[in-house]
């Protein structure tokens, strides 16, 4: 698949695509961080048609996400982290619906694992952008800094990280 060819579709465009009975709607809910803290709200869900399956929530981050005083130019204190600029009007990230839990008697969505620093530095887009799989990886690995996921999504499959890793270097 080349990096740039469509593979996330919002469900609103979807119409063969609903949400299970039996699973709430997220979409409206707030979103809160490991610190409890409001993230933003969830605007839609994003389907990978081939997996055929939500893999991640599209959330409409809050002011005070954006107001963060983030500088992208500035040194990092981990250099391996790579730094981003978010224009006027990013005001979207992406979560991997494995990083959340859901809490229906407040309508909320818990991103456990994930603080509100990292959702200020992470990389945001614009409503109505493709999200192309260099985005993804980005998000990811701004997620994942300091809690490796234990599970990787490539090819539109799920591995067991060390298997993963394991595949991906044996066929180098």
């Amino acid at each position: 698949m080349k990096n740039d060819e469509k593979h996330l579709y919002n469900l609103d465009e979807l119409s063969d695509y609903k949400v299970a009975s039996d699973d709430p709607d997220v979409r409206s809910w707030e979103v809160r961080d490991a610190d409890n803290r409001v993230i933003g709200k969830v605007d839609n869900l994003l389907v990978n048609k081939t997996a055929r399956r939500v893999v991640y929530l599209d959330v409409e981050v809050d002011n005070t996400i954006i107001d963060a005083k983030h500088d992208p130019y500035g040194r990092p204190q981990n250099v391996e982290i790579r730094e981003f600029v978010n224009k006027d009007g990013d005001s979207h990230v992406i979560i991997p619906i494995g990083m959340v839990n859901l809490d229906p008697d407040h309508n909320t969505v818990l991103a456990h694992g994930i603080d509100h620093r990292t959702f200020a530095e992470t990389k945001r887009y614009h409503k109505g952008d493709p999200i192309n799989r260099e985005y993804e990886t980005a998000v990811l690995d701004s997620y994942n800094r300091e809690n490796p996921p234990t599970k990787v999504y490539e090819d539109d499959e799920f591995y067991e990280r060390d298997e993963f890793d394991r595949n991906r270097y044996s066929k180098r």
